[in-house]
């Protein structure tokens, strides 16, 4: 009984903590119905007081700005170590065992697979204010966000005058290299702008081996494959916004992205069988653009609170990679070269519309967005011959969506209900070798959800969701080009014949003081498709590719709370002094997932058995005011979807920073990966093909960071940004 009531008191203590997470603030006071006042006028708070973590029914907010693990590397890096995203053997993410759609400042991303994660890669941490991590999106997100949604939200200071902020990170491992940043913001009369500019000059280092077993031979056939390549990544951006408060009521908002890189790949590869010693050097270059072009218009219709959003969005990326080798395959020479021009384009328009009605709590969202995408790729091979293979494909998507979800409160229950009407037309060209093959897909569906809260009191409630979702196979595993190292014994293409997957997501979750969530979800995904290595009867070729699976469900169960320290270290009058102020308190915050996956309709080689993913964070406030924050991530052996963990992951991160000069300069410390435990070991099988693969990146580096701000850094009080958010997305309480 008193150790109940010892960890009632933390949380109660704990809930006195929960602030905004953003300095800016926005309070309604609640107000007793019999006084039923004509309008409720909103106050704006602003403060310096803010939480890593924001535990709310709907989504979990990080702060990315002030962690020091998360914000000194790239946003792939920082998305990668919040707790309840998981890394694939396969390298995508996943939250809570779900797959994930990655939207940027609130719209989505229009790359996917490797070159989403380059993107990522390019994009500094220190250029994300926070991540918002969406479990079940509801009807106003696009029904291709499958499972869940990691929104990066990147900076946006609004400061008078004007401001900057330069930023350094200097690499030590095998490569020394520098990535330098600036930021440059401010604010005069009703226009407020900010500008970032930096360059990243990366070098790692990647050795996998693959056991590869051919099972259609009599006896079994096996090749010893080992690759390590050496990358080298340039990249140049430069992210410019403006924010024009065009009334009190209204903002006009103008972004535009570039993105410039230059990446290099040099590979050493053999293979080793019966009768087979070949090795193979290969050298890969590619130049990619991206060009991102937002304009929006946000506004307050009126004194109720009705608001209008409008974005219109353009994409542009393109990429050049060219692959050029010579192999020697028991003393004979050969030879295999690469050259792929790729092209996408992206017209994104949408509007939102909210219209609460406060009297009766209840409140409508409508909105609606038309969406085309093209593709073209066209790709020149080179195998052991003087003739030219050709492959083209062309990818052309339309999809028109309109959605209309209503939320209303009765007494401690929060009720919402949406629907969301998508029309896609999809049309897939592939020319391979003068061989033409056409894919249409067209669909016309509706996309319900569901959801409903209960208040157990102000602190603690029960949520239950469902909602209906789709994902598009996209390019990345449609395309028949090869984007990876290929040669007499490897092949690596999409597959063009993929269909779209549906999920049923279904999830339970009791929240409680903003920092404690406990829950599980359940999906049923149908023709999921999933990356395999895969090879035809009697032939020793090994090709990359995806397959679908007729139907994945995944049963997830998760929990992470915080352990406040100094309750126990600083006793309870301490505790109650910091508690306010996370940046001098110490803290451990805990994320434990039970992860089980069942496959239908496919034959393992193995018996799957579930997986089990922990993650820690903490912070130490050291002597001389010094921050130490560390991270300690493992999954031990288990099953991944249809991969075979057979040897436990795991990283332990460690980070110490100090302020100087009234916190105008930061500098930092950083080891990542210090026991260099980072890989991965697993098993694939497929009909004639198991394949043992082991993957080891040089994942332990040393960083140093500094950063230096200088101008007015005093948060302008005459804040531009007029919010539309939906209320409380997927469910939320009526505020």
């Amino acid at each position: 009984m008193k150790s109940t009531c010892l960890v009632m008191l933390m949380l109660l203590s704990l809930s006195a903590m929960a602030q905004e997470i953003t300095p800016n603030q926005t309070v309604q006071d609640s107000i007793a119905k019999s006084q039923t006042p004509k309008s409720i006028e909103e106050v704006t708070v602003y403060g310096n007081k803010r939480q890593f973590i924001k535990v709310e029914s709907d989504k979990t907010t990080i702060n990315v700005k002030n962690n020091p693990i998360l914000n000194s590397g790239s946003s792939l890096d920082a998305v990668k170590k919040i707790p309840g995203v998981i890394t694939s053997p396969t390298g995508s993410l996943t939250l809570n065992s779900k797959n994930v759609a990655i939207y940027i400042d609130g719209m989505p991303s229009s790359l996917s697979g490797t070159d989403l994660q380059n993107y990522l890669l390019s994009l500094p941490a220190t250029a994300i204010e926070k991540v918002e991590l969406i479990y079940n999106p509801g009807a106003s997100f696009d029904a291709s966000s499958s499972g869940s949604v990691i929104n990066i939200i990147t900076s946006s200071r609004k400061m008078k005058g004007v401001n900057a902020s330069f930023n350094i990170n200097y690499n030590f491992n095998k490569y020394q290299k520098p990535s330098p940043q600036i930021l440059l913001n401010g604010k005069k009369k009703s226009l407020s702008w900010q500008t970032m500019i930096g360059y990243n000059y990366i070098d790692s280092e990647n050795k996998n081996q693959s056991d590869q077993t051919f099972t259609t031979f009599d006896p079994d056939e096996m090749l010893i494959q080992k690759n390590k390549a050496v990358s080298t990544n340039r990249n140049f951006y430069w992210r410019t916004g403006t924010n024009y408060k065009l009334s009190e009521k209204s903002n006009l908002l103008f972004n535009y992205n570039l993105n410039l890189g230059n990446d290099r790949i040099a590979s050493e590869a053999t293979t080793k069988g019966t009768g087979i010693d070949y090795r193979n050097d290969a050298l890969s270059k590619n130049k990619n653009s991206n060009h991102e072009i937002s304009l929006q218009y946000k506004t307050k219709l009126d004194t109720i609170g009705r608001t209008l959003d409008i974005t219109g969005f353009s994409n542009f990326f393109d990429k050049n990679p060219v692959t050029k080798s010579d192999g020697l395959n028991n003393g004979t020479s050969n030879f295999y070269n690469g050259d792929v021009d790729f092209k996408l384009a992206n017209h994104y328009l949408k509007y939102d519309f909210a219209i609460p009605f406060k009297k009766i709590d209840f409140s409508l969202n409508t909105g609606g967005k038309f969406n085309v995408i093209n593709v073209h790729d066209k790709g020149i091979y080179n195998l052991n011959t003087t003739t030219n293979s050709i492959t083209d494909f062309d990818y052309d998507e339309n999809n028109l969506a309109f959605y209309v979800e209503a939320r209303k409160k009765i007494k401690k229950f929060n009720f919402t209900v949406g629907l969301r009407f998508e029309d896609y037309k999809v049309d897939r060209v592939a020319y391979e070798n003068g061989v033409r093959t056409d894919v249409n897909f067209k669909n016309t569906n509706f996309f319900p959800n569901a959801s409903a809260l209960y208040e157990f009191n102000q602190n603690v409630n029960l949520s239950a969701s469902y909602s209906k979702k789709i994902q598009q196979a996209d390019y990345n595993v449609l395309d028949p080009n090869t984007f990876a190292n290929f040669d007499q014994y490897n092949s690596s293409n999409g597959n063009p014949f993929l269909d779209p997957t549906f999920f049923d997501n279904f999830e339970l979750k009791l929240t409680a003081f903003q920092y404690v969530q406990l829950g599980g979800n359940y999906t049923i995904g149908k023709d999921i498709n999933k990356f395999i290595f895969d090879a035809k009867p009697n032939e020793l070729v090994s090709n990359q590719t995806f397959k679908q699976f007729d139907e994945i469900n995944t049963l997830s169960l998760f929990a992470s709370f915080p352990i406040p320290l100094d309750y126990f270290l600083k006793g309870k009058e301490e505790f109650q002094k910091r508690m306010n102020n996370i940046d001098t308190m110490n803290y451990i915050f805990l994320n434990i997932n039970y992860i089980d996956f069942t496959t239908k309709g496919y034959d393992f080689q193995f018996k799957p058995k579930p997986i089990m993913s922990y993650t820690a964070m903490a912070q130490f406030i050291l002597p001389w005011k010094i921050k130490n924050s560390m991270m300690y991530s493992l999954t031990p052996p288990g099953t991944w979807e249809i991969y075979n963990l057979n040897k436990t992951i795991q990283q332990f991160d460690i980070s110490f920073n100090r302020d100087f000069m009234n916190k105008k300069l930061q500098i930092g410390l950083h080891c990542f990966d210090v026991f260099n435990t980072n890989e991965i070991n697993a098993l694939v099988s497929s009909t004639n093909l198991q394949t043992q693969f082991h993957q080891k990146q040089d994942s332990r580096t040393f960083r140093i960071s500094l950063t230096y701000n200088f101008g007015n850094l005093k948060l302008d009080k005459d804040n531009t940004e007029i919010q539309t958010e939906k209320v409380s997305q997927g469910g939320g309480i009526l505020k």
